[in-house]
């Protein structure tokens, strides 16, 4: 079985080198999903402690290795060139029109971006951003957990 959907954005990020061809591993997905689901603990108690930018980045850490793990079910891993822009895409490509919640994940990494490079303290994340971030990781934990329970991820093959 080869995966089909996105595979032309997956093909460009492959040429580009931006995603490698790894051995497909669901146990690899699956303890991304578990590391995530620990991040997201790990982010609700220190966003209580008010330690917001801390917890906003568990949060988004939660998103990605959730994000990263249907890639590496497939046998893809993003290189060190694509980085999480790669594991972005190559989620969107293939799963953001039946888990639309993919489509935050830009939003979510700029916002990371901005508070952990702050210019100012404006920088600083809100209670509000820190909600948002915990609740689009957790809805993608799930999405993803039931895409890899029906176990329709085939390999992929360039």
């Amino acid at each position: 079985m080869t995966w089909s959907t996105g595979s032309e954005r997956i093909h460009e990020l492959l040429e580009a080198g931006e995603l490698e061809e790894v051995e497909p591993s669901p146990d690899v997905a699956r303890r991304l999903l578990t590391d995530a689901e620990q991040h997201l603990a790990s982010a609700r108690t220190i966003s209580g402690a008010g330690d917001l930018t801390g917890a906003y980045q568990l949060a988004y850490d939660a998103l990605r290795n959730t994000a990263a793990g249907l890639p590496a079910a497939q046998g893809l891993r993003a290189t060190s060139r694509g980085g999480h822009i790669a594991v972005q895409e190559a989620v969107i490509a293939q799963f953001g029109d039946g888990a639309r919640v993919f489509r935050a994940f830009g939003r979510l990494r700029r916002n990371r971006n901005r508070f952990e490079y702050p210019g100012d303290a404006a920088s600083e994340p809100t209670a509000e951003d820190v909600d948002d971030a915990l609740q689009v990781a957790s809805e993608a934990a799930d999405k993803s957990t039931t895409i890899l329970d029906r176990g329709v991820l085939g390999p992929w093959r360039s």
